[in-house]
């Protein structure tokens, strides 16, 4: 059915709705995003217009990703709908075609929409992460922080007897490179001996390269320094598997990065749990497919309240919670990773095939 006259007819209209979706997405997306970033960072020393734009830009695929499932929602039952108020449908129905049969190009347009958004749109989405991260540094430039709140600790490292606590404002270089860095050191008996503030830290061999560096002693007066170099262990394959966030490596070196981050012995929880969500999405799609389909197929024959297609909204809306949330639970190790990514969307692909045959078959 998929590769006869009908099913290419059904699947151009699927393309082309898609099409549209997505030009009306990304002009939204792109307005709201710019506002938002103009009205946060427009008081930085670097902002200017023409970088906000740039910013939304590199930005946009990340979005656009996380829009995706809904978008394949919203395609599936627009098509569906607008084919029954044309009776087309009825006349493929009149024709002996199943409900099956004449679904197929939909599924089929949803599960290649997944796999472009794996392939396609998540490798920009994460370049795109990298460069804004570049950008909004760049932005800041000599602004100091104004904050009193306490970095957060990413790294340990233990150096002979100096134990370290190391934080940041922004992370670059895949994590070898800390912005606006703080360094706490503690004695054996877990006492804060030393604190350090630096403009930057960059991981060398064998050391951090602080610069503009203030140090402070408890009970002494601050001193600062040009640079300073802080004797580390740490190699830096391993702080870039443990700093670098899982939406800014593509979907084709998340299995490599895993691998690379276990010979580490560093946790990969939110890397597994971000490589099986995103293969995991064309069966995503597919099963957003299905249950727009639940709620569209028959709305012109019966004529069925908009509370019916409101439920439908409603049902792909919780679905996509529910797999963000069970996502994090992965993220955190409180399930497997494979779990967290697969048992949603089965159950809901079960869930929308077992409607459809109730509606369809009785």
């Amino acid at each position: 059915m998929i590769f006869g006259t009908l099913g290419r007819y059904f699947f151009r209209r699927y393309l082309a709705i898609t099409i549209w979706f997505f030009l009306g997405i990304i002009s939204i997306v792109f307005l709201i995003d710019f506002s938002e970033t103009a009205g946060r960072m427009s008081g930085l020393p670097g902002y200017t217009v023409a970088g906000g734009l740039l910013m939304t830009a590199v930005r946009l695929p990340l979005i656009i990703q996380q829009t995706v499932p809904f978008i394949a929602l919203f395609v599936g039952m627009t098509v569906l709908i607008g084919l029954n108020r044309k009776y087309e449908l009825v006349v493929a129905r009149a024709a002996g075609i199943s409900v099956w049969q004449f679904m197929s190009p939909f599924i089929a347009g949803a599960f290649l929409l997944g796999i472009l958004t794996m392939a396609v749109i998540n490798p920009l989405a994460a370049w795109g992460q990298r460069q804004a991260a570049l950008v909004e540094t760049d932005w800041r430039g000599q602004e100091k922080a104004t904050s009193s709140k306490p970095q957060v600790p990413w790294l340990r490292q233990i150096s002979g007897k100096d134990d370290v606590i190391i934080g940041a404002r922004t992370v670059q270089e895949n994590g070898t490179l800390l912005i606006d860095a703080v360094l706490i050191h503690f004695d054996s008996d877990g006492r804060v001996i030393l604190r350090q503030d630096a403009a930057s830290a960059k991981l060398e061999d064998g050391y951090w390269l602080l610069k503009n560096v203030t140090e402070r002693r408890p009970g002494e007066i601050a001193v600062r320094k040009d640079t300073v170099q802080l004797r580390t262990n740490l190699k830096q394959d391993f702080v870039q598997e443990r700093l670098t966030s899982p939406e800014t490596i593509a979907f084709f070196d998340l299995s490599n990065r895993i691998a690379i981050a276990k010979s580490f012995g560093v946790p990969t929880k939110a890397l597994e749990t971000q490589f099986h969500s995103l293969l995991s999405q064309p069966l995503l799609l597919v099963a957003m497919t299905l249950i727009a389909a639940t709620v569209s197929l028959k709305f012109s024959r019966f004529n069925q309240s908009r509370s019916v297609i409101l439920g439908g909204i409603l049902s792909g809306f919780v679905l996509y919670v529910v797999n963000v949330l069970v996502k994090a639970f992965g993220s955190s190790g409180v399930v497997p990773p494979f779990v967290a990514a697969w048992i949603p969307v089965v159950v809901a692909l079960a869930l929308g095939a077992t409607i459809l045959l109730h509606q369809e078959d009785g």
